[in-house]
């Protein structure tokens, strides 16, 4: 086993040639996944909202989106926004930003559909139960039903994330320096130790997701908690 390969070029997966040259590596990777993360969070509460509504103008839109995002794999939607940008803007969009966009869009649906289920589970009565003290569809939504079902869907969202956060991988297709890019420069140029080479970005991209389930299921700990003070 040649380690020696990743120890001298342990930097380069890290930060890529930053500070001399563009970021990359695992700092790259962390980006897109937190600006993924991110993003997706509130496009997917948006939709997921848009979709329990009972004006069909307002739901046919989410649904629409929902369903053909869901049904086309996360490959092709990087390939949409990198190839068609120049068609519909008239410019090329950096490839970094366009595997941003595609991982907010992708993940977004699958987030709306969590912040469904989510609302769908809690009982009726609380719905009804505040509507009836006189506050409106929104107010109920924002103060009473969101509260207590954002807290129920945390390990869907975690686990979503942590898909997404491997799912980074993808926007090496395009050109990105990411994790998995660099790593592939390096054994490209070394040609001695692509194990070496590749076990090593996978325990990276393992500590990435180890961290985030982690911190989950203390969120998860500390709220349970919460709730059984207050009960």
């Amino acid at each position: 086993m040649n380690w020696d390969i990743v120890w001298n070029n342990f930097d380069y997966f890290l930060i890529g040639a930053y500070p001399e040259g563009p970021l990359g590596g695992l700092a790259m990777s962390i980006l897109l996944a937190l600006g993924g993360i991110f993003g997706a969070f509130w496009l997917g509460l948006l939709f997921g909202l848009m979709r329990l509504s009972r004006k069909k103008w307002i739901k046919w839109p989410a649904v629409v989106y929902i369903e053909i995002v869901r049904g086309t794999p996360l490959l092709m939607v990087i390939f949409w926004f990198y190839f068609l940008a120049p068609i519909v803007l008239g410019h090329t969009l950096p490839e970094a930003t366009s595997a941003l966009i595609a991982f907010i869009v992708f993940t977004g649906a699958y987030i709306a559909e969590i912040v469904r289920a989510g609302v769908l589970a809690l009982p009726k009565g609380q719905t009804e139960a505040a509507r009836g003290t006189g506050l409106s569809h929104f107010q109920t939504m924002v103060h009473i039903i969101l509260p207590q079902s954002l807290r129920n869907m945390i390990p869907s969202f975690v686990n979503q994330f942590v898909s997404l956060t491997k799912d980074t991988s993808l926007a090496y297709i395009i050109g990105v320096n990411e994790l998995t890019r660099t790593a592939t420069q390096v054994n490209n140029r070394t040609l001695i130790a692509p194990t070496e080479i590749f076990i090593t970005i996978a325990v990276l991209y393992f500590i990435i997701c180890y961290v985030l389930t982690a911190t989950s299921r203390r969120l998860e700990r500390q709220l349970a908690k919460y709730q059984a003070r207050g009960n």
